[in-house]
């Protein structure tokens, strides 16, 4: 009989234990994530790692996960409608587009194949495309390759495929080779008309929002 109280007071301290491991101890029950609540970035998708920051949402962050745009949208799980450009609705109704630069703008005068608008990019990079021929000037026109700030990372000329003395599209072509900004992984490709006349009202650019990877 002693044996058997003897049992159940060991079974009763060894759960008492347990308790206290499981439920009371503040190392153990401590996130092992870093808080970046604040920092101004929604840290939806995250790692796994004393140093990697705890996964964040509009209920447990709302100062950095407030729905600002298409990419915050998309993030947050939202629905994504097809269209052209994308659009993106939110549960409470609010619907954000994408940003594709100017090209429904400057389609009849220019049209990009790669890459394409919000594509990941990375050096060196081939850019093709299609043109009308008074886009050129000698079979030729600059293409520009800048950061978010506007700084210049890269610059080229892009050539023509084929006969460029038409109205008609000619396809071109030109390689970008770049170093990628350390501080943001967003860009713009620029596509300007050749102007040898200099005259600003004779300007005119095809503006491609990229992404560095």
């Amino acid at each position: 009989m002693k044996k058997i109280y003897l049992i159940i007071i060991v079974l009763i301290i060894v759960l008492v234990g347990l308790y206290f491991i499981f439920t009371r101890c503040d190392e153990c029950s401590a996130p092992v994530c870093e808080d970046k609540c604040g920092d101004g970035e929604c840290q939806r998708v995250v790692c796994q790692g004393s140093e990697c920051p705890c996964a964040e949402d509009i209920n447990s962050c709302p100062l950095d996960c407030v729905i600002q745009n298409f990419k915050d949208c998309v993030e947050a799980g939202n629905v994504i409608m097809e269209s052209y450009p994308r659009q993106c609705r939110t549960e409470d109704g609010r619907i954000f587009t994408e940003d594709i630069g100017n090209e429904l703008e400057k389609i009849d005068l220019i049209r990009i194949d790669n890459p394409r608008p919000n594509q990941e990019i990375e050096s060196p990079i081939l850019i093709q495309g299609q043109a009308r021929g008074y886009w050129f000037f000698e079979a030729s026109f600059p293409v520009v390759l800048v950061d978010w700030d506007g700084r210049i990372i890269a610059q080229g000329i892009a050539q023509a495929k084929s006969d460029w003395m038409t109205e008609d599209f000619v396809p071109f072509e030109v390689v970008l080779e770049f170093e990628k900004p350390e501080y943001s992984n967003r860009g713009v490709l620029i596509l300007q008309k050749d102007n040898p006349s200099g005259l600003p009202e004779n300007d005119d650019a095809l503006e491609v929002p990229i992404l560095f990877k």
